[in-house]
């Protein structure tokens, strides 16, 4: 089969998906729609893969750019003849595909982009309902984005669901005692923020619960990695609540030291305010981290409370400072729920299982496409 990957950058999700698709019996071609203002995935596209050159993925996008890049697509589908397009998000990649009129269109949706982005005005509701109307099968990673499609319209039995996944060889329960210890953090209670700093991800919300538990709590430390817009409001927090001596700033981390972070933690923590099947979380649960995530639909999917770890309601900074001392409080507790964790990512987040789910819902997209 010969599979056109179109996706709007290049991300540690997609480096995932082209890296399980080079070792399929598969013609894989790929296409960026954009190159984002910084760089998110440093490992290079697996050589099986054909990149495609043509006008975009050479600057972030700009919609006034849409008739031009769509006269070149067109152009390079004419001259690929794939068998079928693979694109998403649904509002940039998977909608350009959509305007070109190929069959069959699997695309994949990205959690936000039908749970928050869809309603966020009514240029964008148009977009997905055009987009959606025009593809063959939809790929979704929980229950919420099948949902959601389904109340734009879209049939559930067209539906594909798998979470991602992740490498469980890679992401493994061990100690980080040495890490610790050069923080000097060997006998504190450590928690772990890696979402990226963008309001979607809630972070300013986490600091400021971080800061109100840990006045109450002098051993409790924040890894807090990543980075984005919010930067100079999250040090102003921390400052203005004399605790920047208390976090570590990891930057960006790459998928080979990433672990390490997780096992240096003591709990993993979360306060976005959309997702579907949260690759972070899986990797979390997979080195056997208990956590405390917003309840967003998303997360409710995959955590029972008091059994892998903690909800808190949603924007409820005082709820999340509250979960944060529970947990330290029942932190002889956390080694069960930790084997927990480990147990439910083996049962639902192994990405080798998982990805046999996307190569089925390619076939059954060429049999529903040969119906109409």
């Amino acid at each position: 089969m010969r599979i056109f990957y179109f996706t709007r950058d290049y991300t540690p999700h997609d480096h995932r998906f082209l890296a399980a698709l080079a070792k399929t019996k598969h013609q894989v071609f790929y296409l960026r729609l954009e190159r984002g203002p910084r760089q998110i995935e440093d490992r290079p596209v697996p050589v099986e893969i054909e990149q495609v050159a043509w006008q975009g993925g050479r600057r972030p996008f700009q919609w006034r750019s849409l008739p031009g890049l769509l006269v070149d697509l067109k152009r390079v589908l004419t001259r690929l003849q794939p068998d079928l397009i693979h694109a998403g998000p649904i509002q940039s990649a998977a909608f350009m595909a959509a305007m070109t009129g190929f069959r069959p269109l699997v695309s994949m949706s990205w959690g936000s982009d039908l749970l928050r982005d869809a309603d966020s005005s009514s240029w964008m509701r148009w977009v997905t309902r055009y987009t959606l109307a025009r593809t063959t099968l939809l790929l979704g990673d929980c229950q919420a984005v099948r949902q959601k499609a389904v109340s734009l319209g879209f049939p559930s039995e067209r539906v594909a669901l798998f979470p991602w996944g992740i490498d469980l060889q890679q992401f493994l329960p061990a100690r980080a005692d040495d890490f610790r210890q050069r923080l000097g953090w060997q006998d504190c209670f450590v928690l772990l923020s890696l979402r990226s700093w963008e309001p979607l991800y809630g972070v300013d919300g986490l600091v400021r619960a971080f800061c109100q538990a840990a006045r109450q709590i002098p051993d409790l430390r924040l890894l807090l990695l990543g980075g984005g817009s919010q930067a100079a409001n999250l040090r102003q927090i921390l400052m203005q609540n004399e605790m920047l001596d208390r976090v570590y700033f990891g930057g960006q981390v790459n998928q080979a030291n990433l672990p390490g972070y997780y096992r240096a933690s003591d709990l993993y923590l979360s306060a976005s305010h959309s997702d579907g099947s949260s690759v972070s979380l899986m990797e979390a649960l997979a080195c056997g981290k208990p956590v405390l995530v917003s309840d967003i639909p998303g997360n409710q999917e995959w955590i029972t409370p008091g059994t892998q770890g903690w909800l808190f309601p949603d924007g409820d900074i005082n709820a999340l400072a509250g979960g944060i001392i529970t947990a330290f409080d029942q932190r002889q507790q956390l080694a069960g729920m930790g084997q927990a964790a480990r147990a439910l990512a083996e049962q639902r987040a192994d990405w080798t299982r998982n990805f046999k789910i996307l190569l089925d819902a390619y076939e059954t997209a060429l049999v529903i496409n040969c119906r109409f």
